[in-house]
């Protein structure tokens, strides 16, 4: 029986999400160690990878449970999941169509990333990134920039291979709550990195480091201006809609 989660993490203490042979310490395989640890075999499979220091809020996975799981409660389980991890917490189980995959399923991903313009107490250091911008409007102009289906060569993290740079951005909102910004960015998919490069790209626009033309030829892959990336405490996988 195949089963979708939802699940929430705190980044800062996974060296990423994907399964590594140098480490143990990814979010999949801490909860491929509890699955095992209760009889369940399967490989976890996520909407995607998140990189280290990255949280998320809406993460989807799947896998699935053996006959021995298919007659006891769900609820049981999620709840003995959450008991044996610490930093990961199952929100939900349900079963789902055998076909189901949580990353070739997904219609779109939402990533939030969330900039403090004072500076962060201690309890915020790993959750949020501070940034003082003086043109809020400026930043605003060079996050739209990033709206529709581009060739996203440049904004990718170099060494990652894949078959297309091409991804599309349907909406990016931008909240302001007191000294907080909440970026909220909409896509079909995104390449490895490529949310803290878009952050990373309308700063340097704020900050006059580069201008909006110097930023919309890298979008169109014309020529690279930055390699940057904005930092990754600010960054969720927000939610992913199938």
């Amino acid at each position: 029986m195949r089963v979708k989660a939802i699940i929430s993490y705190d980044g800062s203490k996974f060296f990423g999400f994907q399964r590594q042979k140098q480490t143990n310490n990814t979010v999949v395989q801490n909860i491929e160690s509890a699955l095992n640890s209760l009889g369940i075999e399967s490989k976890v499979i996520g909407s995607g990878r998140t990189d280290r220091g990255v949280h998320a809020k809406g993460q989807v996975i799947h896998f699935d449970l053996p006959i021995y799981w298919q007659n006891k409660s769900l609820n049981e389980l999620k709840q003995r999941l959450n008991q044996k991890l610490k930093y990961t917490k199952f929100l939900y189980i349900k079963k789902i169509d055998k076909n189901f995959h949580a990353q070739y399923s997904a219609k779109v991903r939402v990533y939030r990333y969330l900039i403090k313009t004072t500076p962060l107490s201690v309890f915020e250091k790993d959750f949020v990134s501070y940034y003082k911008i003086d043109d809020i409007n400026l930043f605003k102009k060079a996050l739209l920039q990033y709206i529709g289906e581009h060739n996203f060569k440049y904004f990718k993290k170099e060494g990652s291979i894949t078959s297309s740079d091409v991804r599309e951005i349907y909406k990016i909102k931008v909240i302001k709550i007191k000294s907080y910004y909440a970026i909220y960015i909409y896509a079909n998919g995104f390449l490895r990195s490529q949310v803290r490069m878009m952050i990373e790209g309308a700063l340097k626009v704020e900050r006059g480091q580069i201008s909006l033309n110097n930023l919309k030829e890298q979008i169109d892959a014309k020529k690279r201006y930055f390699t940057t990336l904005a930092k990754p405490e600010g960054l969720y996988l927000f939610k992913v809609i199938y």
